[in-house]
């Protein structure tokens, strides 16, 4: 809850900083260390300059003895080692010490070492104070101390006087000047004054600006640190769940076609060694293609690194390597992908024509995985003797089907990776997936991507809405 402010002191607390929600830290042990010491070198430079007063004879009038001089001089001096840790402290016990100093030995608060050791101990308290809602009491009270001072100096002494003598000026006639010499003598020391405070007040809040401006440099840094990590952890992540995606979809579909076609040239072996020869053969070609698409993938994985000449290229130099999957390739993995217990057929529908050329390659790739994976899955686990897939092609979108007529292997349930490898795909490039039982028996898998594989910036278009496509309902085959 915002904290409310007396009349005419919300802008001063504002220019103060007591609205924004950083704290400067605390000085470290060593920094405290160091305040120490260097207000022991303070106070060996003020009681040099008390000393060298005291040989001009410019004390010989004060009303205190030297050891209450020295005593003011060391208090004033050692103040400074409380800057940084207290700094409201050295700053309100600054502006007493002037006032008391002033009112009871004059010359003293009067020299040079002292007046530095005030400003620099102002100057420490706006710079340092950690309390910036007090700091606007604590300055407004030095304020008024100041002029607490002035008037006791000009209105309750003969202060005027005085400096009027010290300018040589015995008849005030004699002076040209636009005003009389006591006005411009008040008006002299007010605007003293006035640049003496207010430069330590400036300069003061300056420096505190300045450590909060670095330290919000500091943490946005941080800040870009950590979403970097995040965003490279994130892409890890994501790196290797595409890699899971692939191996599993080129392992698990050409393992599948090894072991039906295994499976039936055991079975025809002695009855027909020519149809046994042909599964053999089947075999042998889809570990052959196993192979090469690992390979394929392997050298994709790799193609980013560095040679160790520093150029591009994989660690086994090969740059020439079969390009990726698309939806040409579809009826030549169909074709692999039959069996003798299983038909499979397989329509494109492009409206319009040759709407399929312009269907991204990732889309084209992520269609032919999601094919790959649902024969695979129907040979693994179901009793269908048939399956078809259907692709059709929009302008806007390309959907991929694939039904069967089987029902659950038992003892054939898998993990369910493959299951998860296609939605994530369709999630990836911005599409949806439909997996299955279908009401009139069998399995359905239905995924459908926007052509250009960029999910769309409104929700109500491209391929996740029902504008322009038709809906993902199950239809008749």
């Amino acid at each position: 809850m915002r904290r409310a402010y007396p009349v005419g002191m919300e802008a001063v607390a504002r220019f103060f900083g007591a609205d924004v929600q950083w704290t400067r830290p605390g000085p470290t042990t060593a920094e405290r260390w160091t305040d120490l010491r260097y207000a022991v070198y303070w106070l060996l430079a003020a009681a040099c300059g008390l000393e060298f007063l005291r040989g001009m004879g410019a004390v010989d009038n004060a009303p205190a003895q030297i050891l209450w001089q020295y005593v003011g001089t060391a208090s004033g001096a050692l103040l400074l080692a409380l800057r940084r840790s207290h700094p409201l402290v050295t700053a309100a016990g600054a502006a007493v010490h002037m006032l008391v100093l002033g009112v009871l030995i004059p010359p003293v608060m009067s020299t040079l070492p002292m007046q530095v050791i005030y400003f620099f101990a102002l100057f420490s308290g706006v710079s340092w104070a950690r309390d910036r809602r007090a700091l606007t009491y604590v300055v407004g009270g030095v304020v008024a101390v100041m002029f607490l001072w002035l008037t006791w100096a000009f209105a309750l002494t003969s202060g005027v006087s005085k400096l009027t003598r010290s300018l040589g000026i015995e008849d005030p006639a004699t002076v040209t000047g636009l005003l009389s010499p006591t006005t411009s003598v008040v008006l002299y020391t007010v605007l003293n004054n006035i640049f003496f405070f207010g430069g330590a007040i400036l300069l003061g809040q300056m420096s505190w600006r300045g450590a909060w401006r670095t330290a919000e440099v500091v943490r946005q840094a941080e800040t870009i640190r950590q979403q970097t990590a995040r965003l490279r952890d994130q892409a890890v992540v994501a790196e290797r769940l595409r890699i899971a995606r692939e191996l599993h979809d080129v392992v698990a579909h050409h393992v599948s076609v090894m072991g039906v076609q295994a499976s039936a040239a055991r079975r025809v072996l002695t009855r027909d060694p020519e149809a046994a020869a042909t599964a053999l053969s089947a075999v042998e070609t889809s570990s052959r293609q196993a192979v090469g698409q690992m390979r394929d993938l392997l050298g994709t994985l790799r193609s980013g690194e560095k040679a160790a000449d520093g150029t591009d290229g994989d660690a086994t130099g090969e740059t020439n390597r079969t390009p990726q999957p698309d939806l040409a390739a579809l009826e030549e993995l169909i074709d692999q992908a039959a069996a003798p217990t299983l038909e499979i057929g397989f329509r494109l529908v492009e409206t319009p024509e040759g709407a399929a050329a312009q269907v991204s390659p990732p889309v084209q790739l992520s269609c032919y995985r999601i094919v790959q994976e649902s024969l695979a899955n129907v040979r693994r686990h179901s009793t269908a003797t048939r399956a078809n897939v259907v692709v059709r092609v929009a302008e806007d979108w390309v959907e991929v089907e694939v039904v069967d007529n089987g029902s659950p292997r038992p003892g054939t349930s898998g993990t369910g990776l493959g299951q998860l490898g296609m939605r994530e795909r369709a999630q990836h490039l911005g599409g949806l997936a439909e997996m299955g039982p279908r009401r009139v028996g069998g399995y359905r898998v239905r995924v459908r991507f926007p052509v250009s594989g960029t999910p769309p910036t409104d929700p109500s278009d491209g391929a996740a809405s029902d504008a322009g496509a038709a809906p993902l309902v199950e239809s008749g085959r």
